[in-house]
């Protein structure tokens, strides 16, 4: 599967079920936690799980030159980060310059469709009160656009806190 293809596959396909209930840190970096879920291309009826975390660095709205780096993605020969980067940017897409740095904690399989694993995994996070880990659904073989998505919209959800709690500090300086 081509680059635009995988892209357009995961912006159809990819849902956050249930977002990072926890704000991002506006002045330290952030481990955001995530489960992703994928039905199996393998295993028909079973869902692929994985759990990992993108660590995000101190994120800024003022923002040196445009060149963030993403680490950790794994994605096919050819997905390099400068052509990763590029393709995006053509598209609008736009990520602060920091670093993106994902480990993928685990990989596992789990008996049963897509809807028994999100039900499953979203009273497993309500039962242990997580308000770090977010819930991702998407295509298997794109799984690396979905956790880009979900980072993205973790970002902008709380983009105008931000920009107040900016300003506060600054005022605070210059008192």
């Amino acid at each position: 599967m081509n680059i635009q293809d995988a892209w357009e596959k995961a912006l159809k396909q990819t849902e956050i079920i249930r977002p990072r209930v926890q704000a991002l840190f506006t002045f330290a970096a952030t481990r955001l936690s995530y489960i992703a879920l994928a039905e199996s291309s393998v295993n028909q009826g079973d869902t692929v799980v994985r759990k990992g975390e993108v660590l995000v660095e101190k994120p800024s709205l003022i923002l040196p030159s445009y060149n963030p780096q993403f680490e950790g993605f794994d994605f096919e020969e050819g997905f390099n980060p400068e052509v990763l980067t590029n393709f995006l940017f053509i598209r609008g897409v736009t990520f602060p310059s920091l670093r993106y740095n994902n480990k993928t904690q685990s990989l596992d399989i789990l008996e049963g469709g897509l809807k028994k694993s999100v039900d499953y995994y979203l009273d497993h996070l309500q039962k242990q009160e997580d308000v770090h880990t977010g819930l991702v659904t998407g295509p298997e073989e794109c799984w690396q656009f979905s956790i880009l998505i979900f980072i993205c919209s973790q970002a902008a959800r709380q983009a105008e806190g931000d920009i107040q709690k900016i300003l506060e500090q600054s005022r605070k300086k210059n008192k």
